[in-house]
């Protein structure tokens, strides 16, 4: 199944048009993948927290961006960057990028436009675009880089 997901993604971008086969990486597009079936995951979870159980928007958005994150770290690691690290280190790196993550974009960009009126899920997808770029290369150059 791991290789089946790589070749996919392989194959999609050799398919590219403009030359953009040169420049995306089969791991971009599974990245994209991966992380838009776990931003649905997070989403869904924040609205059942947020208006489901009334829960306030920080804590609804904290709750659902972990258990979203955790999903995600498993099925990138797995699935699209084949990492075969040492998971203790690995995961450690991971915490640290997805704490800096997590204040910056998603509880400081979304608190804060929540805050400022913006509907909570408009709010949570202008963070997600903020936090998609991050991720990508956080994952990509800090967390699954391959060694030598």
């Amino acid at each position: 199944m791991v290789e089946r997901f790589h070749r996919a993604c392989e194959l999609v971008v050799a398919r590219l048009p403009f030359g953009l086969n040169t420049v995306v990486a089969p791991t971009l597009l599974g990245f994209g993948v991966i992380n838009s079936a776990t931003f649905g995951l997070d989403l869904l979870l924040l609205t059942v927290m947020r208006s489901g159980f009334g829960w306030p928007v920080p804590v609804a958005v904290t709750v659902a961006y972990a258990c979203a994150f955790g999903v995600s770290y498993v099925l990138n690691r797995t699935l699209n960057f084949r990492s075969h690290s040492a998971v203790g280190p690995q995961l450690a790196v991971y915490i640290a990028v997805v704490v800096v993550n997590y204040l910056a974009f998603i509880l400081g960009i979304s608190a804060g436009l929540s805050l400022l009126g913006v509907e909570y899920h408009l709010a949570r997808l202008v963070s997600g675009a903020c936090e998609a770029a991050f991720m990508y290369c956080a994952m990509r150059w800090v967390v699954f880089r391959r060694p030598g």
